[in-house]
């Protein structure tokens, strides 16, 4: 199916590659239908997350473990429930001011992706995580976080 992205333009994607939230991203709660894109400039560590509802509504999603800080999130108990059998996937949003090195991540509300269901989940974290972890700090990559 031909689809309108915010970044790519108009592109062709499988319908099998579509992600429905059980748990919407907050403040885009009426968009449930997302696919994932890649650039391979931009390597696995960062994938754009196009709503399917909204062509204009496109997030920029980093592997947390990228950031140099010791990132262990503890998942609600139901996030299983909401997503099924399957390893999940974390990953954090973007957020790009305009000076790229500003850039943060989001870390009290992961996306956690199961490719498995093809569903997906925004969640809240319990503890102290903070909104604006700066992305770029030039360290050493971490482990691959799982849920």
């Amino acid at each position: 199916m031909k689809i309108e992205t915010r970044d790519f333009g108009t592109i062709e994607i499988d319908e099998k590659d579509v992600l429905t939230f059980r748990q919407p991203i907050y403040g885009f709660e009426q968009l449930t239908k997302y696919v994932i894109l890649t650039d391979e400039e931009m390597r696995q560590d960062f994938i754009w997350l196009q709503s399917l509802e909204d062509a204009d509504t496109c997030f920029i999603l980093a592997d947390p473990s990228l950031l140099d800080i010791e990132y262990h999130p503890v998942f609600p108990s139901r996030l299983r429930e909401l997503l099924g059998e399957g390893d999940g996937i974390c990953w954090c949003i973007v957020t790009i001011p305009a000076k790229f090195e500003k850039a943060t991540v989001n870390l009290k509300s992961p996306v956690v992706v199961n490719p498995a269901q093809k569903c997906a989940a925004q969640v809240i974290l319990e503890g102290d995580y903070p909104i604006r972890q700066p992305l770029m700090s030039g360290g050493e990559r971490k482990e691959k976080v799982k849920c």
